[in-house]
């Protein structure tokens, strides 16, 4: 894949680890405290944005969220809200090769599924940090000391993870000797599929002639799904390019998982040319690699979220009372979703 402009040279890549991320609460008004270690918000609903544009953007994890009946009454304030806000609108686009089931009902978020968890987190409060990779997680004097890789430990009242569990099972500390065996065969049967994301952007004016906002594809070893992504969220516009993000199939991504993401890159577009010939140069690509994806069979055991730790939070040299919020949690969460 050769590239003209000088902002096409510019490919932005992500080596780190996907939805890696933690929420740490201290101090006697709950101050809160997201840090992930992506270096921006979403995790597997990451969107991309074009170096050369920063109005050209691409979803590179979760396409669209699908509403079924049950949640559809289950989660009605939360549909309510983020369809006030505009944060999410119906996928009017057409989708070649979707499933649909009967009650089921599709959304976009216009500014891409990031948006989503930028609302969620703007609304807590919260204090949010990227880039950084929690390395140990000890007790100390009934608090929780959380260590990472660069700077000071520091301590919390509530820890919650939201981790893929191979990330889980390998901090070290305190945390280690609070999994049961039981516990650990359990997270240890936990299996994830693994994809690689390719996010190409083009100039303005460029034309993707397809009758098509997005296609699933059942006859290529290496791509799955393909879709012009600023069509499929209905943000068309002559002052910003297209893009366009291709999914691969989980044996590529397995068979490739440890080669360099610029090899994967580039058979990733030729299998790409094959399926759309003639399909213009883009100016800017991002590849990403998803080691930890979807949970293709989530293991019957419940519940999705694992306590491992509840004691008493001593302050003040006297036991408080036995409210949930006085009480010191370390929360795993199973991160199960799209």
């Amino acid at each position: 894949m050769k590239h003209g402009s000088p902002c096409s040279r510019r490919r932005a890549e992500q080596r780190l680890p996907p939805h890696s991320c933690a929420l740490f609460e201290k101090g006697p008004h709950g101050d809160q405290i997201v840090s992930g270690l992506l270096p921006d918000h979403g995790g597997r609903m990451a969107t991309a944005r074009s170096p050369c544009n920063p109005q050209s953007t691409v979803d590179l994890g979760a396409q669209y969220i699908t509403r079924t009946p049950h949640y559809a009454k289950k989660h009605q304030s939360f549909y309510d809200e983020l369809l006030a806000h505009g944060i999410l609108k119906p996928l009017t686009s057409p989708i070649e090769g979707m499933v649909m089931k009967e009650g089921d009902c599709n959304f976009v978020a216009p500014q891409g599924l990031s948006s989503i968890v930028k609302h969620y987190l703007k609304e807590s409060g919260a204090e949010v940090s990227f880039r950084h990779r929690v390395t140990q997680i000890n007790l100390r004097n009934d608090k929780w000391e959380v260590s990472e890789e660069r700077g000071s430990p520091e301590r919390f009242d509530i820890v919650v993870l939201t981790m893929p569990v191979p990330q889980i099972l390998q901090l070290r500390g305190d945390i280690a000797n609070l999994i049961s065996e039981c516990q650990r065969q359990q997270l240890e049967s936990v299996r994830y599929s693994s994809r690689y994301a390719l996010g190409l952007f083009y100039e303005a004016g460029t034309k993707i002639d397809v009758p098509w906002a997005g296609q699933y594809i059942t006859s290529n070893p290496c791509t799955r799904f393909i879709s012009i992504d600023n069509k499929k969220r209905n943000i068309e516009s002559s002052e910003v390019g297209p893009s366009l993000v291709v999914h691969t199939t989980v044996p590529f991504a397995v068979t490739y998982l440890e080669h360099s993401t610029e090899d994967v890159q580039e058979l990733i577009y030729q299998q790409l040319e094959s399926i759309l010939p003639g399909l213009p140069q883009p100016v800017v690509t991002k590849c990403q690699k998803w080691r930890y994806s979807q949970v293709p069979r989530i293991p019957c055991y419940e519940p999705k979220v694992c306590c491992l730790s509840v004691s008493n939070n001593i302050r003040g040299g006297r036991t408080t009372l036995c409210h949930w919020e006085h009480k010191m949690f370390l929360w795993v969460l199973l991160s199960f979703f799209f």
